[in-house]
């Protein structure tokens, strides 16, 4: 004959979904879909530097644009004044070309010579009008010129002081 115990048959042991593992998988399920779905803090895209307008220059006001105190780095090439402040490390202070910033570079450029004799002394007078520069120097200048072009955004236009449309300068 049976014992007592073995004749009673024990309840089946109830399957549960709650154990310690179930609910902690739960947790980071719940914390996942919060994190993917919580508010977003707008996308804000860094400032752009300020627009710059195209404008006339004489010597004069062209000189102060020579990257001192961060001051923007311009020059002029035949007439088109440029940009050149991406180039900084070239044209701006302590940069191989620091003479032509701010300045007229076209005779410097044309005659491939970075000393101070080849810039306009008399900013008050005529701009060069590079009438004396022979045909290789003349293309030098011209090379410079398209590279400039390529490289640096035109910003304006060198007039002398006397010109009409020094006025606006």
């Amino acid at each position: 004959m049976s014992t007592p115990d073995e004749a009673v048959p024990q309840p089946a042991e109830v399957m549960t979904i709650a154990t310690p593992i179930n609910l902690i998988l739960l947790s980071l399920f719940v914390i996942l879909v919060y994190l993917q779905l919580r508010p977003k803090a707008p996308v804000s895209l860094p400032k752009g530097p300020p627009p710059v307008v195209f404008r006339t220059f004489t010597p004069t006001t062209l000189l102060p644009f020579n990257g001192e105190n961060d001051a923007p780095v311009y020059l002029a090439v035949r007439g088109r004044v440029f940009d050149v402040t991406p180039g900084k490390n070239f044209y701006g202070p302590g940069g191989p070309y620091e003479n032509f910033a701010g300045r007229d570079a076209s005779r410097g450029l044309a005659c491939q010579s970075f000393d101070e004799e080849m810039l306009t002394k008399d900013l008050k007078g005529p701009l060069d009008d590079l009438k004396d520069l022979d045909n290789e120097q003349l293309e030098n200048l011209q090379s410079w010129e398209e590279r400039f072009s390529e490289k640096y955004l035109v910003v304006g236009k060198l007039v002398a002081e006397g010109d009409p449309e020094a006025k606006n300068a």
